[in-house]
This record gives C-alpha cells, structure tokens and sequence, in this order.
C-alpha cells in the first residue's frame, strides 16, 4: 500500500418512521432527509431505513432502502447487515418508544448492538418519570449511541437529571420548520373560504390528549365577543387510533359544538395534507391554539411550525410550549381550563399590536429553526462525531473479542491463498473473501506469495505447495521487462500489463522474493531459477532512491547471502544499499525524530529491520543501533496504554509536524512490526523483543483501537485494514498475505526459541531469517 486513501462521499442512513406513514416522526424523518441532503450541497447520499406498523407497507419513495416491520426481530438483524455492508458512515435513529417493536420498543438494540457506524439518536420523547423497562432501554441505547439530539433544553435537563448521560454527549437542535414568509393573514384566508373571519387553528393527526374539547367549549365566550371567529381543526385522525377507537374522539368534539351551539363556527378537515397545504392554513391563521393536557410533552412540531411562521400562539404549559413561547412568543394559559383559553384569545383579537408585536417575537426567534439551518447543524454534528471516532474508535463492532496474550498461534491456513489463486498467479483483491477479478492481479502480491510458499515448506516440508510457488515465480518472471530489467506491477485480468515500469518498492519486493526463494526453496528448479531471475534484475538496484525500496532489497540480498555467501556482487551491493540507508537517517533525523524522512507513511518497520539485520551480517554496530533505536520509536509511537497497539494509519499516516493518522491501519504495517521485532530478538536475545513481536502479531487478533479480529477462521483470510468502525470486510491478497508471513515468522521464532538446545545440528536454512550466531558464522566463513 502506497497511497493514501480519499474521504468519497459521505454515506448517511436515517431509521424511523416515513412518508407516506402517517405520523409526526414520518414527516420528520422526511423533512430531515431532504435537509440533509441540502445541507451538504448534495455530497451525502441518505437513505432511509423505513419503520413498519402494517403488515402491507406503504408506497415509500425510492430513498427509502429498506422496510423493518416492528414486531419481526429478524428484521432488525438483517437491516444491521445491511447498514454495514453498504458501509454507512453514521446512522441517525429518530425514536420513540412506539416506532419499535420489543416491550418499550427494545428490539432496537437489535440493530444498534450489531452496528459498525457511528450513532446519532434524536429523541422525540424523553420522560420524567419512566417505567424500569423505557429507562433500561434508554440507557442500552445511550451506551451505543455517540450523541443525543434533542429539541429543547427542558429535555437536555431531563437526560442529564433523570438518566444522567454526560451534557458532552447531549446536542440540542430545534425541530426544523418551513421557511415562511412574514405575510399578513388576510392574504390567506380567501383561498379557503375564510375571508372576513378571525382564524384560530389547530392542526396535527387527531387523537384524546389534545384537548380540543377545552377549547371548543372557550368558544361561546369567544363567538360573544367575536361572532366572525372560524376555528378550523385540521388533520386526519392518528391512523393507531383510528384502528383501534374509529372516529370516537372526533364524533365527540362535533356533539360538543352542537351542544354548545357553536357547531358553525367548527371547521373540521378531517384529511392528511400536503406540506404545501398545511403551509397555507397556517399563513391564513391569526391565533394558533394547543391546547394540549401533557405537561411533559418536551416537543411540539405543530407549534414550531406555528411560531415559526409568525403565528400569535396560545398554549398550555407544556415543558416545550413553555420554553418556545417565552420572552413574549406565545400566551401560556392553565391546562384544562377554557375560560383562560378564552379570555387570552379574545385579548389578542382586540390588540392587534400585541398581537403582531407577538408574532414578529416568534418569527425573529424561529429563524435559526428553519430547515437548512437544522440540516446544516445535523451535518456538522455529523462531521464531529465522525472526526471523533478517528481520534477515538469504540470497540463496538460485534466480531469484537477481548485479546489477551497469545498462549498457543493459530494453525496456519493457505485456504484462502490457494482460492485467491489461478493459473496465471494470485488475484489482488477479494470481495469478502471471493475473488475479485476485475482488479486483476500485482507483482506486488505474487512476490509476496512466493515468500508464504516458501516460508511454508521450510517449516512443514509440505509439498502441496511447491505448484504455488512455481506459479508466482512464474509471474515474477513474466514480470520482469528485460529491455529496462525492471519489474511491472498491474496486469489486468486478461493477461495484459498496465504499464512498462512499476515502482522502485515492486522491484525491491520481487528480488526480496527471489532472495528468499533462492536460499531456502527444495525444489532445485525454483532455487535455480530464482538466482538467475534475481541476477537479471540487480542492474537497476543501485540507481534506485526509495528509502524502502531499498530496505526491502537489502533484506532479499541478506536471504540469498545465507545460502550463497560467497558472491560477493551481491555481498558489496548489499553493503553499499545498508550504508546509503543509515546515511539518509543521519541526514534526517534529530533526537525527537529519529527517523529518515519527514513523513512516517506504509511498511515502516522494513528500515530498521534492514539495518538491525545488515548490522550484524557487514558487521556494523552503528546500524545495529540505529535499527535498534528508530525501530524502538516505531514501537512506542505504535503502542497505547495497555499495551494496545495502534498502528500508523495510511488515510495521512504521520507526520514531522505532530499530524498522525488513526486510520485507515494495514496490515502489512503489522507484519513489518513483526518481522522487524522478531530480527531485533534474534540480535539481541532480550525477551523484551519477543514480547513486541507477540503484541504486533496481537494486533490481527484483537489486540487493537477496536478490539476486532481480522484473521477470517473459517476462510484462512485476513480483513482488509482497520477503520473507526472495525474492519474493512474485504479479504484481499495484501492483508492475507500480511497475516500468513506475520504468523510464519511467529512459528519460526518459536521452534528456533524451542530447539536451541540442538541447534548446531540444524542446517541454517531452516530459518527464513538467521539466528544472527549463524549468520556472522556463515559471513566470516566466507571471507
């Protein structure tokens, strides 16, 4: 991995309730759909995980990806899946505690315990007094969700008090609202039928609790004092309701207005309407009545709406309605009680000043509740929580395992190896663990592969994978461009290369690979070959610049040394590239930064694992302890409390200046970590060094900032890097590869560590790397 990856687009779900369903949460959810989509100039791409309350849905728009009825737990499962396979960056849940199935709507952490993404959860409700139940499910969501929006400070206040969640993880952003023009009424009121009367209005799905009845019964004192009054009672009845009581409540209020004699002056639109619609009710409106009996009701759409457009409000005291109408917005009277109702209403038809000195109150203080202001608030809300995660992932992704310190190493798989396999070489990447083909295939990979078959066969002697080997060096030598002697790297699918020359580290990796495979491979054929491959790409190994390019051939260099030491072209080359990499580190570094450039970016380790292993072969102290020290550094900067490790990540990796990028973490950074640890034990026979090995190995198996497995068990696989939100799912060669050469290098220093009693005994090819005794006795031997 050479280059950092992009930002893309950013990918945001909403859960809830959704148009056409007809309910607040659904007009909600859709308003904050389309604001979104607003707000980030259309960079976001929102879709919507759509709550069901009827067995037949609803006719849903096409943003709407996926349908979840309620009381189907399977449901919620599957949405999980879904939501991690599309790689969603956040999710934001609109709740309430009857949108979801489960006693108190509990089938929620059904998807929220399985989620990789962040979470952002609005709260449409927040109790005082909760039931055990909605208190235990408030609390299990609050321990996956990242903020807390609510509408109000009332219901800020209540979290902190009542549930005590940190006010840091608590937001509050006012309930969005159209953005209506400042216009006088009479302008309306034609367009329905209400010219030359005083409009009071009410609107929202109908259900017992409102309590229109007070207000209907305030309206023989108001029709005394104002005859021309119309109050208009807009909206169908909550279709729960109407399922389970029909039209009861609604019946009622029309007897009582027939009784009060006031049936004329009632104007029901029994109807859902248009946005459009409601709009212009609302503008023909001069008084807005909620007259609502809840006094912990902590939002009201309806009344934001209202005082949004200016509207002179009267209300009871509900903790929203006391918040929103204070300072003057709004007329507060007792609950259930109509002759305040009356008297507030009649006193503002009479004061046509206080009246409009209330309504411009309300407007100017609803302007930063309009809904591309809402939208813009979520989406830096977003963009925080986000940031967050990279600064400090949770450990929330449910293939999670707590790591401890291994006792006995995974058995080694090359199942997947093998499938990631065809006649022509190994695919570069994997669809989950299938492979993908569009990619086609990298000399990178193939020379990497070569490396695991022969690392293989030396510790097992297993001869299923001598045709493995043989097909990567195959590729290796259809690699090379014998005009230039340099190595390519892209072929597509269809056997056609993508460009003449690849990069200076592909060419080290294939000579690294052929080093490798002409010292330690059985087969006489692939030893042959490899020498004479790796003889035919040295030409352009000296003009090469890359600090890694060069340690990576350095340490290929050292492993053909071990079985032919005598060939002193390879031996002064080998001298000459150590030498030019200590150089670049004293040119370099400084006494907080001992490092050899100004950037710490991909396959770290491989420098001072190349001097740690060039110090003891030339021999030269002064490499020794600058691969001691530099990769002592990469340790400390890689290690957190604890012991866990936190790999240099490749999305900006780090930098001279203090930036240091959280993720996207590679695995191959892990394998350097290893090989470079593991040589630095071998040197120095301290068990400090084993240890380091031991815990960057620990880093596929959990021992990392999201306590996640990468190593795939059931495929032989390894995921494809570490995110915030847990692994990327991929299995592609790199990671795969990464993981096999980090868990042979485990087995290899554990049988060496295992059989040092008879080590003299043992030829020196059975370590991929020497034990250094054997290789300063090899190197002196060849002198």
């Amino acid at each position: 991995m050479e280059q950092t990856g992009g930002a893309g687009r950013r990918s945001l779900a909403l859960l809830g309730s959704y148009v056409p369903r007809r309910c607040g949460i659904a007009t909600f959810t859709k308003d904050l759909h389309d604001a979104l989509i607003g707000a980030s100039n259309g960079a976001a791409d929102v879709s919507v995980l759509a709550m069901e309350d009827v067995a037949e849905g609803y006719d849903y728009p096409p943003e709407v990806r996926f349908q979840i009825q309620a009381h189907r737990r399977a449901d919620y499962l599957s949405a999980a899946g879904l939501l991690n396979i599309n790689k969603i960056d956040a999710l934001l849940v609109q709740h309430e505690f009857g949108v979801f199935g489960g006693p108190d709507g509990s089938y929620l952490s059904h998807l929220t315990n399985r989620l990789r993404m962040p979470i952002i959860t609005t709260l449409h409700t927040v109790l005082s007094d909760p039931t055990p139940g909605q208190a235990k499910v408030l609390l299990e969501l609050a321990q996956r969700t990242d903020r807390f929006v609510v509408m109000s400070n009332h219901a800020a206040q209540l979290l902190q008090r009542v549930y005590e969640i940190p006010p840091g993880r608590i937001v509050v952003i006012p309930h969005g609202i159209p953005d209506v023009a400042f216009v006088d009424s009479a302008f309306w009121k034609d367009q329905y039928g209400l010219e030359g009367h005083h409009v009071l209005l009410t609107f929202g799905l109908l259900s017992a609790g409102k309590g229109l009845e007070y207000a209907i019964r305030a309206l023989p004192e108001i029709c005394e004092k104002h005859p021309n009054v119309a109050y208009v009672v807009l909206g169908a009845t909550h279709p729960h309701v109407l399922r389970r009581d029909g039209e009861a409540y609604r019946t009622a209020l029309e007897r009582l207005a027939e009784e009060l004699g006031v049936s004329q002056s009632v104007i029901f639109h029994n109807r859902y309407v248009s946005l459009r619609e409601l709009v212009g009710f609302i503008c023909a409106a001069d008084i807005y009545l909620t007259p609502y009996l809840n006094k912990a009701q902590i939002v009201s759409g309806t009344l934001a709406y209202a005082a949004g457009a200016g509207k002179a409000v009267v209300s009871t005291p509900y903790l929203y309605a006391e918040e929103l109408l204070a300072d003057g917005r709004g007329k507060l009277v007792p609950f259930r009680d109509s002759d305040a109702i009356a008297s507030a209403v009649i006193r503002l038809l009479d004061n046509e000043t206080e009246r409009n000195a209330m309504r411009k109150c309300a407007y100017v203080h609803c302007r930063d509740m309009v809904w591309n202001e809402v939208g813009n608030k979520y989406i830096a809300l977003v963009d925080e929580v986000l940031a967050e995660h990279q600064k400090r992932p949770k450990a929330n992704f449910f293939h999670r395992a707590k790591y401890s310190a291994l006792d006995t190493l995974p058995e080694v798989n090359l199942s997947h190896l093998r499938a990631m396999t065809d006649t022509t070489g190994l695919f570069q990447h994997a669809v989950y663990s299938v492979p993908d083909r569009r990619h086609g295939y990298c000399t990178d990979d193939n020379a990497r592969a070569l490396r695991v078959a022969i690392m293989h066969y030396d510790l097992y002697q297993d001869e299923s994978v001598q045709p493995l080997a043989s097909t990567y060096l195959s590729f290796l030598h259809f690699a090379l461009n014998m005009e230039s002697r340099r190595f390519r790297n892209f072929m597509s699918y269809d056997r056609r290369w993508l460009e003449d020359v690849g990069s200076e580290d592909v060419h080290g990796r294939a000579i690294s690979a052929l080093g490798c495979a002409a010292a330690f491979a059985q087969n006489e054929s692939i030893r042959n070959f490899s020498v004479q491959l790796l003889h035919e790409s040295l030409e352009p190994v000296e003009q090469m610049q890359s600090p890694r390019a060069l340690a990576i051939t350095v340490i290929g260099l050292h492993a053909y040394l071990t079985t032919y030491p005598g060939d002193r072209t390879v031996r002064r080359l080998r001298d000459e590239l150590a030498a030019r990499i200590l150089r670049q580190f004293g040119e370099v570094q400084s006494g907080d930064w001992p490092w050899l450039e100004d950037v710490v970016a991909y396959d770290n380790a491989k420098l001072p694992h190349a001097l740690i292993l060039s110090g003891q072969w030339v021999p030269n102290h002064e490499m020794i302890d600058q691969g001691l020290r530099s990769l002592e550094w990469l340790v400390a900067k890689q290690t957190a409390k604890g012991g866990r490790i936190t790999l240099i990540g490749n999305n900006g990796w780090m930098t001279r200046d203090g930036h240091r990028a959280r993720f996207d973490q590679q695995p191959i950074e892990a394998m350097a970590m290893v090989e470079a640890c593991a040589e630095a034990y071998r040197c120095t026979r301290e068990q400090i060094w084993l240890d380091r090995t031991r815990a960057f190995f620990g880093w596929f198996l959990g021992n990392n900032d999201t306590q996640s497995v990468l190593y795939d068990f059931s495929t032989g696989g390894c995921r494809d890097g570490l995110q915030a939100d847990g692994p990327n799912l991929n299995q592609g060669a790199e990671s795969t590869l990464a993981w096999l050469i980090a868990l042979l290098t485990l087995h290899d220093l554990n049988r060496s560590a295992h059989d040092d009693d008879d080590a003299k005994g043992r030829s020196k090819k059975h370590s991929i790397m020497p034990l250094p005794q054997r290789a300063m006795d090899a190197h002196r031997d060849s002198l």
